[in-house]
């Protein structure tokens, strides 16, 4: 419970940013949890990695990953949270549209088609963006496991309405902050 605790810790001082913003669902807030600042932290970064790890230990899947950016850094941490242990994980990144030149992959990394994997983001209030990058994960080919968030903002419903199983490491009760 200790990396759990930690990375709250590191998510309140570092992540919660209080004035009016409008998020990516086009709805507004008078704060915003910006996580990049706590998944691209040094300290921070290998919290992720096992607090998610954790989180998702019952799940099977191989590979983890979602719509580019903000699953990337997770999912590198994930990554590197796994290695030195018995259980391998390849990370991948879902492009928010297809390349048009060079091999033009929607998804980036170990290829995914035929392999159990993981949708992850960092913070989701609609589901939007983590069901767009399932969409393009089933269309490659892979199937998904389940959607893991740090911070539920909301979509768990969404997420759960798609037929999917949904985990978030913190909701915003946890944090101390209202909807």
């Amino acid at each position: 419970m200790a990396d759990h605790d930690d990375l709250r810790k590191f998510i309140s001082e570092l992540a919660v940013v209080h004035g009016r913003v409008v998020l990516s669902s086009g709805r507004e807030a008078d704060w915003y949890v910006d996580l990049r600042r706590v998944t691209l932290h040094h300290e921070a970064a290998p919290l992720v990695g096992r607090v998610m790890r954790e989180l998702t230990a019952d799940w099977a899947f191989d590979a983890v990953g979602g719509l580019t950016l903000g699953a990337d850094p997770i999912a590198t941490a994930m990554l590197h949270a796994a290695a030195g242990t018995d259980r391998t994980l390849d990370a991948f990144v879902v492009r928010k549209a297809g390349k048009a030149h060079g091999l033009q992959r929607r998804i980036e990394g170990p290829d995914v088609t035929g392999r159990r994997v993981l949708a992850v983001e960092d913070t989701s209030t609609t589901g939007q963006s983590v069901l767009a990058a399932v969409e393009a994960l089933r269309e490659a080919g892979a199937e998904v496991a389940g959607v893991a968030v740090i911070v539920d903002r909301g979509a768990g419903d969404a997420v759960r309405a798609a037929g999917l199983p949904y985990r978030a490491a913190y909701t915003l009760a946890d944090l101390g902050l209202v909807a």
